[in-house]
C-alpha cells in the first residue's frame, strides 16, 4: 500500500465471539468504528473537532467480507484510510489481519457529513482546511457499489427489537454497530450459520423506546432483512452464509 494509512492493533476478547466461537460481525464493525475514529482524530475531523461546529459523520452503509477464522487472543492489525470524497459521499476502507498475516476481514464503508441541528448533508468543503490538506488514499479493497442491497418485496416477520439506552451513542440513536446483532439475533441458535459476507445500509435513525419490526426472506445461502419503525425503513441487511468449519 502507498499513501496514507492509519493502523491500530487490538487483542480479540472472548466477548468478541459468539456461542460457536465465531467472530461476531458486530465486533468487526466495532473495531472498524474505533480505528475510523482515531484516524479522523489524526486527520483533524474527529468527533471533538466537528462537535465545535455542530457537525458529525454518520454511516450510510458498510460492506464486509470475512476470510480466515479468528480466535480469542489473536491480535488484529486494523488498517484504514479515507478515499477521495464524491459529492456528499465520504468513503473509508479497512483491512484486518491477524499476527500470522492472514486477512481476517475487508470492509468498505460510506459516510455523510451532517449539519446536526438541521440534519442536512454537507459537502467536503465544509471541513475547510482539513479537507484541503487531507491525504486521501484512492486504494479500494472492495467494490461496495456492486453490492447494493435490494429492497424487500415480500417478507415474513423475523422478530422485533426495542431500542434501549445501551444501544445508543452520543448522537442519541442506535449505534451502527448494533444492527448486526439486531438482525442476526433473529436466528435461534439451532439455525445460526457462520457469516461470510454482510452488507448493512442505514436509512434513518432509531431512537430509545422505538420498536423495530424485522422482516425478511431467506434465499439459498443468504438472507435479506429490513428493520422498520412503523412504515419507515430504518436499515437493510444482507448476509451470505458459509459452512461450519470443523
Amino acid at each position: 500500500m502507498s499513501g496514507y494509512c492509519h493502523t491500530r492493533s487490538f487483542a480479540l476478547r472472548y466477548t468478541d465471539f459468539d456461542f460457536r466461537d465465531k467472530l461476531k460481525p458486530s465486533a468487526v464493525l466495532g473495531l472498524a468504528q474505533e480505528v475510523a475514529a482515531s484516524s479522523a482524530d489524526e486527520l483533524g475531523f474527529g468527533y471533538e473537532a466537528l462537535k465545535k461546529k455542530d457537525y458529525g459523520f454518520i454511516t450510510v452503509n458498510t460492506y464486509c467480507e470475512l476470510f480466515a477464522p479468528a480466535r480469542p487472543g489473536d491480535v488484529l492489525t486494523v488498517e484504514t484510510w479515507p478515499l477521495p470524497p464524491r459529492h456528499v459521499i465520504f468513503e473509508r476502507d479497512y483491512r484486518m489481519k491477524n499476527q500470522r498475516g492472514e486477512i481476517i476481514a475487508l470492509l468498505a464503508s460510506r459516510w455523510c457529513l451532517i449539519d446536526l441541528p438541521r440534519f442536512s448533508m454537507l459537502p467536503p468543503t465544509a471541513l475547510g482546511e482539513v479537507h484541503e490538506r487531507c491525504p486521501y488514499n484512492p486504494e479500494k479493497v472492495l467494490e461496495l457499489s456492486a453490492q447494493k442491497i435490494p429492497k424487500l418485496m415480500e417478507g415474513k416477520e423475523f422478530g422485533r427489537r426495542t431500542i434501549v439506552p445501551s444501544d445508543c451513542d452520543h448522537y442519541l440513536h442506535a449505534n451502527n454497530t448494533k444492527y448486526a446483532d439486531f438482525f442476526l439475533d433473529c436466528f435461534p441458535m439451532e439455525k445460526a450459520r457462520p457469516v461470510k459476507a454482510f452488507h448493512i445500509s442505514y436509512n434513518k435513525q432509531a431512537k430509545e423506546g422505538e420498536t423495530l419490526l424485522i422482516l425478511g426472506e431467506e434465499q439459498e445461502g443468504s438472507v435479506l432483512l429490513e428493520a422498520r419503525e412503523q412504515d419507515a425503513v430504518i436499515a437493510r441487511f444482507w448476509a451470505k452464509f458459509g459452512e461450519e468449519s470443523k
